[in-house]
């Protein structure tokens, strides 16, 4: 994995400590699956890439506030073909067949089988982009 400062990690994730140990438990499943992923701290959203971005970690507003839990992650990935799943918060197709998928995770139980599925898929096509 590309060297990131946890430091830079710590302070995306400064005033969300719950937020900050879920990103930890995808890191660590990504990264059984995925052992020379690159990560990039940005402004916004940790990425992770092959080189190409396959996932990204944010914070960003999914949901309206009223349906939105207090902690949380989102974990956005792209696709050539939109996946319906009620877990999907937001599914857009910013290019022609390409889809940009948002799953917001609010407990580790979500971390599942399924999302992680999902992105190795999503690995397998940044790949073949």
């Amino acid at each position: 994995m590309q060297n990131e400062s946890n430091l830079d990690v710590y302070l995306f994730f400064d005033q969300h400590p719950y937020a900050l140990s879920l990103f930890e438990q995808f890191r660590q499943k990504l990264l059984v699956m995925f052992p020379e992923t690159g990560m990039r701290v940005q402004k916004t959203q940790i990425t992770f890439t092959n080189p190409r971005v396959f996932a990204c970690v944010s914070m960003a507003k999914v949901r309206k506030a009223k349906d939105r839990p207090k902690e949380y992650i989102v974990v956005t990935f792209g696709l050539g073909t939109q996946l319906l799943s009620p877990r999907i918060d937001v599914a857009t197709e910013p290019y022609p067949n390409r889809w940009t998928h948002h799953v917001l995770i609010s407990g580790p139980q979500e971390i599942d089988e399924e999302l992680m599925e999902w992105i190795q898929m999503s690995y397998d096509f940044a790949i073949k982009k």
